[in-house]
């Protein structure tokens, strides 16, 4: 069980901050969360007692540096059960699907091979597979979504075939919020000789997501997204497919030797996809976030936002002038729209009485068709968001009024 007003004291963003006159209430947590102190001391802590390069240098700071990367891998290997040498540092999901889009689809795609992901895919885990497909002369496919939007086992075997090379598709969707059944997809992926790719972003700081037991091939996430830092992501891979693919950066620190003939031979995985400086402050960071987020429970923080989702959905089912588009989704993630209000107008409505969600496409545009609307608001939970916060955001739905005084007002 969450302590949550202990909990709260944690974070510095959620202590007397003010929004347009009025209390913060940040509903936008998929998109970023908040930092405790924990990840912020640490940052500190590098730039002011131990700031050195890792790999760089023979002298205590940088051999201190090294142990501190070596024991973060470890942090983040245990945190998804994996080898720590299956963990790559990255800038982000993003870099981290590029890198394995460029990786795979060099060393393994021909000329009419498939990949296949979804239509409600994050523009992170849809344009590296298209420019992929095309410098490859390779078919992206997309499996059919089901009429809540799902993606099912059986739609994805209709789009299955022996073409298929790389299945790539988000544990839990950004948009609606649907979480896979990681482990059955995996064997179907297998049965087809295929590659799974996931995309866990909007799963790994909310749920236990087990790498060894799904047999997955790659998964990414941020650390922004957990109460770590920006610009710092992670690849897991198995490390047997890594060492199989070429990374897509090349420089100082992935390399044993290279000559003027231009004959590379690369260091091992992880260090082989980590050229040029990597970000070390974010690394350490990211590694307080991850013990920060065990200490509270990973099974705690599921749960407590699984019954902060049926407290939010249970109200907001009583507001007739309000539409809910994943009302059954297992996530954080709250998609809607106000009858008759642009989801911007809406979003910059919520934003004027100190409500922060998201609104727009969410990176997602290849949803409009299936969600039939140009544009939705999102309003996401974490473990610290409280139920006082939740009811002041419906009753500001509830109370409505004209979207117009919003930017009269500013």
């Amino acid at each position: 069980m969450i302590d949550i007003e202990n909990v709260r004291k944690d974070f510095p963003m959620l202590n007397g901050k003010m929004m347009q006159g009025h209390r913060l209430v940040f509903l936008d947590n998929a998109s970023t969360t908040f930092k405790p102190y924990c990840v912020i001391n640490e940052i500190r802590r590098y730039y002011t007692d131990i700031t050195s390069n890792s790999h760089r240098g023979d002298y205590d700071l940088c051999f201190n540096m090294d142990q501190e990367v070596l024991s973060c891998r470890k942090i983040v290997a245990n945190f998804v059960n994996c080898r720590p040498d299956e963990v790559v540092f990255s800038s982000g999901t993003t870099m981290s699907i590029n890198l394995v889009a460029w990786g795979l689809g060099m060393k393994y795609l021909n000329p009419g091979d498939e990949i296949v992901i979804s239509e409600a895919e994050h523009a992170s885990n849809s344009l590296p597979w298209f420019s992929i497909a095309k410098l490859k002369g390779a078919v992206v496919k997309f499996v059919p979504l089901d009429d809540d939007g799902r993606i099912t086992v059986t739609n994805l075997k209709k789009v299955m075939s022996e073409k298929t090379k790389i299945v790539a598709l988000a544990h839990v969707g950004n948009v609606l919020g649907y979480v896979l059944d990681l482990k059955t997809i995996c064997n179907l992926v297998h049965s087809y000789h295929a590659y799974f790719v996931v995309d866990g972003a909007q799963s790994v700081p909310h749920m236990k997501v087990d790498f060894n037991d799904t047999d997955i091939d790659f998964l990414s996430f941020s650390g922004h997204k957990m109460c770590g830092p920006t610009g710092i992501g992670v690849l897991i891979g198995k490390y047997s497919i890594l060492d199989s693919i070429d990374p897509f950066l090349n420089g100082g620190g992935n390399n044993a030797k290279f000559n003027m003939c231009g004959d590379i031979e690369y260091l091992q995985p992880p260090m082989k996809f980590e050229a040029g400086t990597i970000d070390l402050a974010g690394i350490l960071g990211l590694s307080k976030a991850i013990q920060y987020l065990q200490n509270i429970g990973i099974d705690n923080i599921e749960k407590r936002e699984k019954q902060l989702r049926q407290y939010a959905i249970k109200k907001l089912e009583k507001l007739d002038n309000v539409i809910i588009y994943n009302k059954n989704a297992e996530s954080g993630i709250i998609t809607f729209n106000v009858k008759g209000v642009f989801a911007q107008d809406e979003a910059t409505l919520l934003n004027s009485k100190g409500i922060a969600v998201r609104s727009g496409e969410h990176c997602a545009k290849m949803l409009n068709d299936f969600l039939k609307t140009p544009a939705t608001c999102r309003a996401s939970l974490y473990f610290y968001t409280s139920e006082d916060e939740i009811d002041i955001f419906v009753d500001a739905l509830a109370q409505g009024g004209d979207f117009l005084d919003a930017y009269f007002n500013e």
